[in-house]
């Protein structure tokens, strides 16, 4: 039997033939570039017992033997059977089969050392095996084993000898294979072995010797084997669609080494590199019956419908019929034959390409739609087809945009397709598009941003949400494909940065953002897998934006934008879009139009008119309305009402047609059918109703149409005409009161003539008439469709925007945007967390939701979105079940079995101690939560501690909490018994208590753990760090912290509180107090309303209490810590003292001790701070009034000592409340009387300050100035020795004889200082002149049992007038009131002389008057004060002194003055 050598398979008595006929491939110009090799297993060894690992041979004579084996392999077959066995005894001339004869002659040539071993040479006989027609199913299995050896053996390369010829007869001779089929198990065997030997042609290192036109049959070739297999085994159908796979992933792994140039050689003399590119056949539609069964033959021949022998026409897959180009009615170019044949590259991988991507068209033929949502035929192969699609995506990646023609495949084909399947009912079809995008968005998302735009709005948006109609599992696919897209870091930032700030494009970002938010709030059901993956997808988008705050932080302050003047929005551009530095900011602007536009639309809809104001006040529309910028805000403003749109531009006006005719202008009817031009431009606007303004509409749409798509037309008249008719036929078509319908003839007929008198071609008007028919045109648009539906005239409108949209943004690794982005999507997303988290039962969930809040509180802080995070920590504190009024009767434990609370507690705390800088209302929810801790005593004892020492805190009065940390795992409260104080420690006491009235349960080993889980909770939060870090909290929020602890604290109110709203007031204070001391260097911002409080506190409590215990000492202690760094805030801090003052009697004498140490402490540590008189006059106040308090007078004086002593401390600012303090010591009779002499010492040795001062003035200042500090130091002395002439009056015999000496001292003792004459005047009427009447009388008017020994008392005061008198008597005697002066001292002299003790006159004051008074003129006449100046009796001093001297004693004159007293005697005489 001959071979056969034609197409047709011819059955034999011992079974059927095969055959496996390489048709033709209609081919395009490609590129020869020599292609590197893939890197993969080779072979497929899952059918052959061949070893695992084939070394390749390391000689000829080891080739040779290889080869000879496989000979002998083939032959042992063939003898097998009886037809090739019994040629040897046939009478034929011909002893032997070509075939066997042909091997045999190879094993000669082999051994041969005169030939060298050519692959042409050697391969032959084993391919014509292959080709032959009478070889059974075995033989040729065997021949193609042998053969995929030799192949996976590597002897082959690119420089090896003919491997150019023998690669080539490989392929044709596989691909044209035709055997007898004896069983089906055999025929599927040869079919793996031809899948195997054609896998490895691809993967062989000499692979690149083939050309494009054999790449292009060996993928054909495979596919045939796939589609057949549909009615094989299983094996047979996995093995060939892996094959499939393979050669893909082969094939377009080489696209990467092409170099972008050669790009331009694939092109049959076009200038374009936009046009579309024939497929390896058209569209292939699979009949109903073929894919049952893969072949409706029955005798399993695989066969071909009809074999094309040229390679001008196109192939077909067996089982398909022809399709007519790729359904866009445009014509295609064709590559250039001479490319196909050279080595495979770019041509071949785009004719593979589109060959895959033709698989997908058979949903043109299907009802696919928004509405029918089905798909009617099986998924197999589009799937198939698809998966083919995503392996050439991933593996070309970045390198398709650098081939115009692959690339433009994609941009309109494949994704027309994807949009239209992902409309597919079928799971798997969906998620396998999603993959495609992703991988597409991935590689080539500058080049797809309207096909992105449109894949989410029409397909995901759509798809994920059931109220459109979508399966629960169309929902899970498409929300599961979003949430893959949100963990890719950048993919949101782009969204947002091209689409939503482009004002042509939708708010996907946003509408995506809504999306995941709503889909994770669980309404009215309980938690589910969709709630997750949505929540999920929202947190991949946070915690990006968190990342890129880490990576790269921005340091830009926010600035909103502003548009000062107008400029046409619609031209607005960027000067790089690939520089941050300006493509940040101009989507940004951009941003901001849109929004503008949209608030516009809304007025336009109200009111036009308005509309129109509102956006000429924005500076989006010119002051003066021209008709261009009006077009573009209609063209391209979402949300207008087009019904208001359509009125406006069919209104005869003549600015509103002006308007028409530029919103017509806007549109790009560049090579457009007219039907799809008219559907394009009445889906902007609802066409009017009146034919004048229909009429005026179309007008504009036909000149417009006619200026770029003349095609047939005539002139634009005719464009209108035949747009009326299109109008017509589609009201005639679709308008369900037309019974009787236009027929096509009917049609035809009424366009007749219209195009310049002649007729338009009879297939141009059936083709309108079909389309019309077929798919109505929409004059009254569906403003309520929230997702719009992707018909053909849209998809060819996107694809004219595709060519001239801005370029996409690449967004980088910096928060650009992001907080634009985080204000739109905040609020939803913590809402929608907080849901989940409310319904979540799994710790895993838990999680989740708490690394979501960590996100949304560090974005919120980064950009400075205080509110934000004031809601965020709002939601959180709910969780944390503080706050909630609690129902349990161990609240503690609760907390510890509630995994949930901890958590939400933790995250709570952290937010609060990493970014408190930008909580502001939150603390007082913070807080709260606080409070409640406190109360159940889970706080640290230092929690509301400042930064001092400890030695410092255990000091302080009242202070009787231990320092030692609360938190222990021995303070487990007992079980079944009343709490009888709050916290942790008064719980732990009763549970030691010895009490037995009560049975006591000790705490199970869960009620331990439980116990244990809180404290170490509490201990996670570091509450203590928010106050003892408060130092570093900025301005603002610290003020907010000390608001919400004031307000935490209550209003005090007069009367009693609770014992537990006591409690809570103290504890706040406490924390404001230790804020207060942490911020000194802010006292400032915190003062006022930290004194507010306190003194609120202060002047309504009117019992002792630990509030006002902890205010007062609190207040104290601020003013110690505080006085040395804050100079201009000492006067307020220390006017704050005064508070204390105003104490409630009960509470000041309650507290007096330990007011009084703290002021000694305040006093000792900063005197040298306290520079004012206001400021020493509240210190002294305080240590006055101390002096008559039992406990608390010592203290008080110690203080008041280390002022005065030595006058180390005195200053004029203080001096005189000093004197005051001393005097008021001096009088108090609390303590012995030695405390009053050592006051009165610290008065009298004050007089050496004044002295010290006035030496110092005057060496220091000018005249002016020294005699203003003289007379400032005089009234200082002035009070000082009245003070003193108020204690000489004491009862205390001691005290008020030191009293006199240490107002004589200081009488006295002034020489330095300089009391003017004046002030002497002043002194001896009110100090020395009263003393000595007070005296007096006190002598006379009270009993000795009250003031003993006044006897004595009135000697030394008798003796410190005539002692000061004498020494001031130079001074004195010059003042013109001299006389008056000495009258006084001769009065009180003749009043002590007379005066009666106990009812008799002293001894000693009789004797002691006349002789001081005689002393007294003695020094008077030496000093010429007291002299006779006129004989005439004209001298009132002269003759007073000696009227009152006679009185007291008559001799004195004579003793003084005896030469006088003759004289006188003599004139009386006379």
């Amino acid at each position: 039997m001959t071979p056969r050598t034609d197409g047709d398979p011819r059955p034999t008595a011992t079974g059927h033939w095969i055959s496996l006929d390489a048709t033709s491939i209609k081919v395009l110009k490609g590129g020869g570039l020599k292609m590197g090799r893939l890197k993969l297993q080779p072979g497929i060894k899952s059918i052959e017992e061949e070893p695992e690992d084939i070394e390749t041979p390391k000689d000829k004579t080891a080739l040779s033997c290889m080869i000879n084996t496989e000979i002998g392999s083939v032959l042992a077959v063939m003898r097998r059977n009886v037809r090739w066995g019994g040629r040897y005894m046939s009478g034929d001339d011909q002893l032997e089969h070509t075939l066997i004869q042909s091997l045999k002659s190879l094993r000669k040539q082999i051994f041969s050392h005169h030939h060298q071993l050519n692959p042409a040479i050697y391969l032959p006989p084993f391919l014509d095996v292959i080709r032959s027609d009478e070889t059974g199913a075995p033989i040729t299995g065997v021949a193609l084993s042998s053969l995929h050896k030799i192949l996976t053996l590597d002897v082959l390369d690119v420089d090896t000898v003919g491997v150019d010829d023998a690669m080539h007869l490989v392929v044709d001779a596989v691909t044209s294979c035709r055997f007898e089929v004896t069983d089906p198990a055999s025929e599927e065997v040869v079919l793996m072995k031809i899948l195997q030997v054609l896998l490895a042609c691809m993967k062989s290192r000499a692979s690149g010797m083939l050309s494009n036109q054999h790449v292009c049959t060996i993928v054909n070739t495979c596919f045939r084997v796939v589609h057949q297999a549909g009615s094989k085994g299983e094996l047979l159908q996995r093995m060939a669609r892996y094959t499939m796979h393979e050669l893909v992933r082969c094939i377009f792994s080489h696209l990467e080494d092409v170099v972008g140039g050669a790009e331009s050689a694939y092109f049959n003399g076009n200038g374009t590199d936009k046009q579309e590119v024939s497929g390896l056949s058209g569209d292939y539609t699979f009949g109903a019956k073929q894919m049952e069964n893969g072949n409706s033959n029955s005798n399993s021949e695989l066969d071909s419908e009809s074999t094309i022998p040229g390679i001008d026409e196109s192939i077909v897959v067996p089982g398909t019929g022809t399709g007519t180009g790729n359904g866009n009615g445009k014509d295609t170019v064709p590559y250039d034959l001479n490319l196909m044949t050279e080595p495979y590259g770019v041509p071949c991988m785009v004719e593979i390409f589109h060959f895959l991507c033709s698989l997908l068209n058979v949903v043109e033929h299907t009802s696919i739609g928004p509405r029918a949502n089905t798909i009617s035929f099986d998924e197999d192969v589009p799937l198939f087809a698809l998966s083919l699609i995503n392996s050439a995506i991933e593996l070309g990646g970045t390198a398709i945009s650098r081939h115009p023609r692959l690339l433009s495949l994609i941009q309109d084909e494949l994704f027309r397709n994807l949009m239209q399947f992902g409309l597919s009912t079928s799971p798997l079809i969906l998620s396998m598009i999603c993959s495609i995008v992703l991988n597409l968005y991935h590689h080539l998302r500058t080049e797809l941003k309207l096909q992105l735009e449109a894949f989410f709005s029409c397909v995901v948006l759509r798809l994920a949400q059931s109220k459109y109609g979508a399966s629960y599992q169309q929902q899970e696919v498409a929300m599961e494909a979003l949430v893959d897209f949100c963990r890719l870091k950048s993919f949101m930032v782009e969204m947002y940065a091209n689409l939503d700030c482009d004002i042509t494009c939708s708010n996907i970002f946003e509408d995506l953002a809504s999306l995941l938010s709503k889909s994770a709030f669980p309404v009215n059901c309980p938690l589910s897998a969709m709630h997750i993956l949505a929540l999920d997808g929202l947190i991949a988008v946070i915690q990006g934006m968190a990342e890129r705050i880490s990576n790269a932080p921005v340091n830009y302050e926010f600035t909103p934008v502003c548009l000062e003047e107008y400029t046409p929005f619609w031209m607005v551009k960027c000067e790089s879009y690939s520089d941050s530095e300006h493509w940040v900011p101009f989507v940004r602007r951009r941003k901001y139009i849109k929004k503008r536009l949209m608030i516009g639309a809304d007025h336009f809809n109200r009111d036009p008119k308005k509309g129109l104001e509102f956006l000429q006040g924005t500076h989006l529309l010119p002051d003066k309305l021209d008709p261009q910028s009006v077009a573009c805000f209609f063209r391209y403003t979402a949300g207008l009402d087009k019904n208001l749109v359509g009125d406006f531009l069919g209104n005869h006006d003549e600015f509103c047609v002006q308007v028409l005719h530029e919103f017509a202008g806007t549109f790009d009817f560049q090579d457009m059918n007219l039907d799809t031009a008219l559907r394009l431009f009445l889906e902007t606007f609802r066409l009017p109703g009146e034919s004048q303004k229909i009429q005026r509409v179309l007008e504009a749409f036909s000149e417009r149409y006619y200026e770029q798509s003349p095609l047939i037309l005539a002139n634009k008249d005719a464009a209108l005409l035949l747009s009326y008719s299109l109008i017509m036929l589609n009201t005639d078509q679709h308008n369900v009161q037309v019974k009787k319908k236009m027929t096509e003839e009917d049609f035809i007929r009424n366009n007749r003539h219209i195009n310049g008198g002649n007729d338009l071609p009879r297939e141009f008007l059936s083709e309108l008439y079909d389309s019309i028919c077929k798919n109505e045109i929409r004059t009254i648009p569906d403003q309520s469709a929230v997702f719009p539906e992707m018909n053909p005239s849209r998809w060819i409108d996107l694809m004219h925007k595709s060519k001239k949209t801005a370029p996409f943004i690449l967004s980088d690794s910096r928060s650009h945007l992001d907080r634009d982005m985080f204000a739109v999507m905040s609020g939803p997303t913590i809402a929608a967390i907080s849901v989940v988290f409310d319904h979540a039962e799994v710790e895993e969930v838990f999680q989740t939701c708490i690394d979501g809040f960590l996100a949304v509180a560090k974005i919120s802080a980064c950009h400075h979105l205080e509110d934000v995070l004031d809601d965020l920590v709002v939601s959180l504190c709910k969780f944390t079940t503080l706050l909630n009024p609690s129902s349990s009767e161990e609240p503690v434990l609760a907390f510890g079995d509630d995994p949930k609370a901890r958590m939400a507690t933790i995250t709570v705390f952290t937010i609060a101690n990493r970014y408190g800088d930008f909580i502001r209302a939150g603390w007082r929810n913070i807080l709260d939560c606080i409070l409640k801790l406190h109360k159940l005593g889970l706080l640290p004892a230092r929690v509301a501690s400042d930064a001092a020492d400890d030695s410092e805190l255990s000091s302080e009065p009242g202070q009787n909490k231990p320092l030692t940390n609360s938190l222990s795992s021995s303070h487990m409260p007992s079980i079944g018994t009343p709490r009888r104080s709050s916290g942790l420690m008064g719980r732990f006491s009763q549970l030691l208590s010895l009490d037995t009235e009560e049975p006591r349960l000790q705490p199970t080993e869960q009620q331990l753990a439980a116990h244990q889980r809180t404290l170490q909770t509490i201990q996670k939060c570091h509450i203590d760090s928010i106050f003892t870090e408060s130092k570093f909290l900025q301005s603002d929020s610290l003020l907010h912290l000390a608001r919400a602890l004031i307000w935490a604290a209550g209003r005090p109110q007069k009367g009693n509180n609770s014992p537990e709203d006591e409690d809570t007031a103290v504890f706040c204070l406490e924390l404001l107090i230790a804020i207060t001391l942490n911020n000194r260097d802010r006292i400032v911002i915190l003062w006022q309303g930290v004194y507010e409080h306190i003194a609120g506190i202060v002047q309504t409590t009117v019992m002792p209490c630990a509030l006002v215990e902890k205010a007062v000492f609190g207040l104290l202690r601020i003013c110690q810590r505080l006085l040395p760094y804050k100079e201009n805030l000492a006067d307020d801090l220390l006017r704050s003292l005064q508070l204390v003052l105003k104490l409630d009697a009960r509470v000041a004498d309650a507290y007096c001790e330990q007011i009084t140490q703290e002021v000694s402490r305040l006093v000792k540590a900063n005197a040298g701070h306290i520079r004012s008189q206001m400021g020493w006059r509240t210190i002294t106040s305080l240590l006055s009034i101390t002096a008559r308090h039992p406990e608390a007078s010592e203290v008080g004086f110690d203080a008041l000592l280390f002022i005065m002593s030595d006058g180390a401390n005195l200053v004029p600012a203080n001096f005189t409340t000093c004197v005051d303090a001393a005097r008021q010591f001096a009088e108090s009779r609390v303590a012995h009387a030695d405390r009053s002499v050592r006051a009165l010492d610290l008065m009298s040795g004050s007089i050496a300050c004044l002295a010290q001062w006035a030496h110092e003035a005057q060496e220091a200042m000018n005249d002016t100035e020294v005699s203003k500090t003289f007379q400032d130091i005089g009234d200082m002395w002035l009070r000082l020795v009245q003070s003193l002439r108020k204690v000489c009056l004491d009862q205390r015999e001691e005290v008020r004889n030191h009293a006199l000496s240490a107002l004589e001292m200081c009488l006295t003792g002034v020489d330095r200082v300089k009391i003017q004459p004046g002030v002497w005047l002043q002194c001896f009427d009110m100090v020395i002149f009263t003393v000595l009447d007070d005296l007096l009388e006190i002598s006379q008017g009270h009993s000795q049992k009250d003031f003993r020994n006044m006897e004595g008392t009135l000697v030394l005061g008798l003796k410190l007038l005539w002692k000061v008198f004498i020494q001031m008597l130079p001074e004195l005697s010059q003042v013109t009131t001299f006389c008056k002066l000495w009258l006084g001292v001769l009065s009180r002299m003749e009043k002590y002389l007379k005066v009666k003790v106990r009812g008799k006159k002293n001894e000693k004051l009789q004797e002691l008057v006349p002789e001081l008074l005689k002393n007294i003129l003695v020094v008077m006449k030496s000093k010429g004060v007291l002299v006779q100046r006129s004989a005439l009796g004209g001298d009132s001093l002269w003759e007073l002194t000696w009227l009152h001297v006679n009185n007291i004693s008559p001799a004195i004159q004579s003793q003084v003055f005896p030469d006088e007293n003759g004289t006188e005697e003599s004139e009386s005489g006379n």
